[in-house]
């Protein structure tokens, strides 16, 4: 809980709801958001006219933004506001480890605090206060964030000092989230072809050695009820398999699985960007029987 108030850029999918949360755990907030502040704002929460007005008002500013681009652009309008007041910029946003390191480097040269802090969960997470937090920066921030951090996440995890580190936790675990949702698609559509129920088969994948992230949750929550509702976009999903792949091959790791992950989902992007990611299920299902 904080006394003093806050501020949250970027109120979308999941920081609308991360916002919520704060602000129903005691954090004051002046949130705002491009896309229409009014419409998106949680309840109790002061409303800017723009994003330097929030910098005007506060010491950290919380961003929840779709890619680097738009970070870079948000940090240039808070910088320009010339507040004496603010002291730290904390990005939840999934952008990338070269673009952490830019938006670090903006900061720095403007005396300001950039915190780089991605978030997983997804938008039940988001809802639920149930997210986990990757933050990488000093430890005196961590400890000054870390009851903020509790009122919209279950887990708070300190990854590393330096930002980009909390980049590189968040784009691993998404690429094996990806893959995740790629190799039990093509397992349960070989399986319906076979004459298997799809849930009878997750009921035995999820206590056999097979389970996985979508065997517990996507597939019995979205796709099993043809719903394909977990709200996150192919296009923002396979954003974060791109920026997986671009770190590895920048830091000569090895890779001899994410080129084939990130071809299928580069086809679902092709095809249908604005689909729920749930939908590579009957992407894959209708190439292997159609």
């Amino acid at each position: 809980m904080s006394e003093r108030p806050l501020g949250f850029i970027g109120l979308g999918n999941m920081g609308g709801h991360m916002a919520a949360n704060m602000q129903k755990n005691g954090t004051p907030l002046v949130v705002f958001d491009k896309a229409g502040t009014a419409d998106r704002a949680p309840e109790g929460a002061a409303q800017a006219e723009f994003a330097g007005d929030v910098a005007s008002k506060v010491e950290t500013v919380f961003l929840c933004l779709p890619d680097g681009a738009v970070v870079h652009e948000v940090i240039g309008q808070i910088l320009d506001s010339g507040s004496d007041l603010l002291r730290r910029v904390v990005d939840t946003s999934t952008i990338g480890i070269a673009a952490a390191e830019k938006g670090f480097q903006i900061c720095q040269q403007a005396g300001i605090e950039y915190v780089d802090s991605p978030i997983s969960g997804g938008v039940a997470g988001a809802r639920d206060a149930t997210l986990a937090v990757m933050y990488a920066g000093t430890q005196t921030t961590f400890d000054m964030l870390r009851p903020i951090y509790l009122g919209m996440a279950k887990n708070v995890f300190k990854v590393g000092e330096r930002a980009g580190q909390g980049q590189a936790m968040k784009l691993l675990n998404n690429f094996l989230s990806g893959t995740a949702m790629a190799a039990t698609s093509e397992a349960v559509a070989f399986g319906v072809g076979q004459g298997l129920d799809m849930k009878t088969m997750l009921d035995v994948l999820n206590v056999s050695t097979g389970q996985n992230t979508a065997t517990k949750d996507k597939f019995p929550n979205r796709v099993l009820s043809e719903s394909y509702d977990a709200g996150f976009l192919t296009r923002l999903f396979f954003k974060d398999i791109s920026l997986y792949r671009e770190a590895v091959t920048a830091a000569g790791a090895a890779d001899p699985v994410s080129p084939a992950v990130a071809a299928l989902w580069r086809q679902l992007n092709e095809k249908d960007p604005s689909s729920d990611f749930t939908r590579i299920y009957p992407f894959v299902r209708d190439r292997l029987y159609r």
